[in-house]
């Protein structure tokens, strides 16, 4: 069994990123589950790092029920005036899972998942909905140069992409709910080191609220493939500016 570290009600310092990219060279071993317990909390600066970091091999990252990971997102919204630190950096992730985390009130981004292979997102709740007159910029999973990459039973409030696939192959988003935000998105594609998108399915979820139901962005001018995606089962409600965009 891997070693299981139990964060509970751990408040972090301002500027601070809560660092567990090394979990595996410290703990000597391949394999760590990381469980959040209570509410975890980050002091408040202008600044634009990162409020979590996790990289590794076979790492668990788990939400125990009624936790929360708490940006306090209300001191950094006024659109574009402040730095603000995005909240959880998934890169050089391999064979592991982030399962039942809750995320409120993020400053900006939320979930970058960069370099990851056989990443799986499970249960996982982003709650910004108190940011939805300053709020910006709240993408909720932002995916790059990944391969193998889960996303089941999200739930996402938030002000911008609920997904935002900017190149990787195998990509799943299953049973979401999507609210308020700008769409389920494939892009922008183009002006990146990695500019192909492949082999993406996107099922039974819904958008509600939404600016966009579901979309492909480009960058003019720029190249870049888009190849196999699939939008399947997508239930769109009250959505304000375009359903299907292309």
């Amino acid at each position: 069994n891997c070693p299981n570290i139990v964060s509970s009600g751990l408040q972090v310092l301002a500027g601070q990123t809560l660092d567990l990219t090394k979990l595996e060279k410290k703990m000597e071993l391949r394999g760590v589950q990381v469980t959040f317990e209570g509410s975890t909390t980050w002091g408040y600066r202008e600044w634009t790092g990162l409020l979590v970091s996790v990289s590794g091999t076979n790492i668990s990252i788990k939400g125990a029920p009624g936790s929360a990971l708490d940006g306090s997102g209300e001191l950094w919204w006024d659109q574009d005036g402040k730095q603000k630190p995005k909240f959880f950096r998934a890169h050089s992730l391999s064979n592991s899972t982030i399962e039942g985390i809750r995320i409120v009130n993020a400053p900006v981004h939320v979930f970058s998942i960069n370099g990851c292979t056989n990443l799986t997102l499970a249960n996982v709740t982003i709650n910004n909905t108190l940011g939805d007159r300053l709020g910006k910029n709240t993408d909720g999973f932002d995916i790059s140069a990944s391969s193998n990459i889960k996303i089941l039973g999200a739930v996402v409030y938030n002000q911008d992409d609920c997904v935002a696939i900017n190149s990787g192959t195998d990509i799943v988003f299953r049973g979401g709910l999507c609210v308020g935000g700008h769409g389920l998105s494939v892009g922008s594609i183009g002006g990146r080191s990695n500019n192909a998108v492949k082999n993406v399915l996107f099922e039974n979820s819904t958008m509600k609220n939404s600016q966009n139901g579901v979309r492909i962005k480009t960058k003019y001018g720029e190249n870049g493939t888009v190849d196999a995606v699939t939008y399947r089962h997508i239930q769109l409600s009250n959505i304000t500016k375009y359903g299907i965009p292309l």
